[in-house]
């Protein structure tokens, strides 16, 4: 599919393939050009080689990296700042959206109690709060 114009772009990074592939459809279907990296690490070597996403949504539970040592590392070098940073992971729980708030994202979407309908439409929603 060749790009459109305005067309948003998103980066994935979860270590979950099928939750990757179960996105990238649902994003893809909405209109969006979807990149996918199966860990933080593969993830920030591709905003290090100049991609420049308009979201990142990755998972805080990872290996090697988690989610938000990630974000910090964006945050830190300046890879994307006009990127819109959410996280979308399992943990749900106040120490982990604390520790997410303190970094900057933008969003936080609790996958176990969100079906992907609905993850589009909150990210749709975090991303028109934060142009506002």
């Amino acid at each position: 599919m060749a790009d459109q114009p305005n067309q948003k772009k998103i980066l994935l990074i979860d270590d979950d393939t099928f939750l990757l592939d179960m996105y990238s459809l649902k994003f893809g279907k909405a209109g969006y050009e979807v990149k996918t990296a199966d860990s933080t690490t593969v993830g920030l070597k591709m905003l290090r080689d100049g991609y420049v996403p308009d979201i990142i949504m990755a998972d805080i539970v990872m290996p090697t990296m988690d989610g938000l040592e990630m974000v910090t590392a964006v945050r830190t070098e300046k890879l994307v700042p006009q990127a819109v940073i959410i996280m979308l992971t399992n943990q749900g729980s106040p120490d982990d959206v604390a520790r997410a708030r303190k970094m900057n994202v933008d969003g936080y979407i609790v996958k176990a109690t969100t079906i992907p309908s609905e993850v589009l439409k909150e990210v749709e929603k975090i991303c028109s709060s934060k142009k506002s």
